[in-house]
Order: structure tokens, then C-alpha cells, then sequence
């Protein structure tokens, strides 16, 4: 790359030598770790030899300036280098830098207002109405008492938009469910949501197709031999019927969560009360579903319209 050549003046190639010394004796970073430190320094610093002109010296790392950094950031993303690559880049050379600077052999004050570049999360990916519908009605409704949890576990999950924790730790005390079901999310937050009939109905079919009778607070939700449901368990259940199923990787037990709130929002609700449905803390959190759905109205229109599909 053409940035990784540069003339290091003496000092510097002596500063560079001892940081990597540091990194093997002392903090002791895998072989892995060494080499991506060394190679993003090597290529900032072929960037500061190109950017400033000649020959790079302590004293012209400690000339550089917040501007210099972005630049490089900046070049580094019309290199085709992702969030997460020049965030990487940047930690190695802040790792040396702060070597310098510990060492008291220069301050390279320009770096310490510079932000890390923020990877931007993923957005959530729900189910499609039918793939959703196809997920709970592969579960026959009549079966043993494990078809009958797992088809209310999902009808749960999707009809009162639940975390699979607040799914789990439903008591038997609380079904037959009312018209309402108090939830306790993250924090000990308490909210209500509103149970769909269908949602009753499944809870109440595998109430009564349980083979043992519990106390009131005990977690409704059981496994084979009668203990509380694991949470892994569920979930390999939910990736076993994906798979029998033909279904869309992304289907998760969370998978369900995220469609009630893409669905609802589809439907006309407002951001606010699924906000409130959901149990979030705050509305931006609420408020990337509008994106999941600007997102799918954006690929209809790109696969409906002539223009956009030439």
C-alpha cells in the first residue's frame, strides 16, 4: 500500500522499536494483535510522511493537529476502509501514541478530541406476516404438551411483543390470561399490554396439556423433565422449526419481538404507545422500526417501479 513507505527520522524508527518491544514483553499482545497495531501505524504514519512532506520525526507527530487526524479517517474511508477497520486503526495508534506520550518522548495533543468512528448498529430484522404466521401454524395446535408450549411460547412472544425472558418467566398463577398482562421488563420496569384472544387461547391449551401441577409463581414455561425452561432450550426449539420449516435465518425468539413492533407500526400505530408496548426507556430507541420500514417500503419501490428497476 502506499501509504505503509515513509522515511522515519531516527528518532522515530528508535520510538517505534521500543513500543513494539513494550508490546511483546510487557503487555504481552498476541502475534495477531502485534501485526495489525504495527500495520495501521505504519500506514498512518506513510500518510503523515505524504500528507506533511518529507521526513517523519517526533517533533512532526507532535505538529500534527485534530485536522491531520480526520484527514487521514477521511482517506481511509475512500480507501473502501469500513467503520469497524479504521475504528481498529485508530486504536492502534492511539496505543503508540500513548506509549510516546507515557514515555515522555512527545504529546501528540491533535488526537485527544478526535472520536472513534461508531459502528451503526444493525437494524432489527423481523418476520414478514406470513413467514411469522407460517412459524406458529407449523406448530399444531392439537398436539402433545411440547407442540402446545412452543406454539404458545411464539404466539407469546409475537402477540404481546415480549422478550423471551419476560416470556419465561410467565407464572402459572397469571393463565388463564385476562385482557391484559402485566410484564417486567429490563430494570423491574413493570408495563401492560393488551393479550390478543388467540394469545389466551394458546397460553390456556398448554396450561391444560401440562403433565404436572404448579404452585401459582412458579415460571409456567417448563422443560422436558419438568424443570424452568433454559432459554437456550427455547431457542434451539425456534431454530429447529425454522430449519423443518424452510424459514428465514433470522428467525430468533427476538425475531417475533421485532415483528410486533414493524407490524404494529405498519398497521398505523403510533410510535409512542408501541414505545410503551415494548417497555423502552426512551423513543429513540422505539423509533428504528421506522427505519425497518422506510427500509422495506424502499425495496418494494425499487423492485414496483420501471424506472427503478432499469
Amino acid at each position: 500500500m502506499a501509504d505503509a513507505a515513509f522515511a522515519a527520522a531516527p528518532d522515530l524508527a528508535q520510538a517505534l522499536a521500543r513500543w513494539r518491544r513494550w508490546l511483546e514483553s510487557e503487555k504481552q499482545a498476541s502475534p495477531h494483535t502485534l501485526r495489525a497495531y504495527l500495520a495501521d501505524v505504519t500506514r498512518f504514519l506513510g500518510f503523515v510522511a505524504d500528507h506533511r512532506g518529507g521526513q517523519v520525526s517526533l517533533n512532526g507527530l507532535a505538529a500534527l493537529r485534530l485536522t491531520d487526524f480526520r484527514a487521514y479517517l477521511a482517506r481511509r474511508a475512500g480507501e473502501g476502509a469500513g467503520v469497524g477497520a479504521r475504528a481498529r486503526g485508530l486504536a492502534g495508534i492511539r496505543n503508540f501514541l500513548g506509549f510516546l506520550d507515557r514515555e515522555g518522548l512527545v504529546h501528540v495533543g491533535g488526537l485527544t478530541a478526535l472520536s472513534t468512528p461508531r459502528r451503526r448498529k444493525p437494524l432489527p430484522k423481523p418476520l414478514s406476516e406470513a413467514d411469522a404466521r407460517a412459524a406458529i401454524d407449523g406448530i399444531a395446535a392439537d398436539g402433545d404438551w411440547f407442540d402446545r408450549r412452543d406454539r404458545a411460547l411464539l404466539v407469546l412472544l409475537y402477540g404481546c411483543g415480549l422478550r423471551l425472558s419476560e416470556a419465561l418467566s410467565l407464572t402459572r398463577g397469571q393463565v388463564p390470561l385476562g385482557l391484559r398482562l402485566t410484564v417486567t421488563g429490563k430494570g423491574r420496569k413493570q408495563r401492560q399490554v393488551p393479550v390478543l384472544p388467540v394469545v389466551a387461547e394458546a397460553l390456556a391449551a398448554y396450561a391444560a396439556a401440562l403433565p404436572w401441577a404448579l404452585p401459582p409463581d412458579a415460571p409456567i414455561f417448563r422443560g422436558a423433565r419438568g424443570g424452568v425452561l433454559n432459554p437456550a432450550v427455547a431457542e434451539k426449539a425456534v431454530r429447529d422449526l425454522r430449519r423443518l420449516l424452510g424459514l428465514p435465518a433470522h428467525m430468533t425468539p427476538h425475531a417475533f419481538r421485532h415483528s410486533y413492533a414493524t407490524h404494529l407500526l405498519k398497521g398505523g400505530a403510533d410510535l409512542r404507545v408501541i414505545q410503551e408496548l415494548l417497555g423502552h426507556a426512551s423513543l429513540s430507541t422505539t423509533q428504528v422500526y421506522t427505519e425497518v420500514e422506510d427500509s422495506r417500503l424502499l425495496a418494494v419501490y425499487r423492485d414496483a417501479h420501471p424506472r427503478a428497476r432499469r
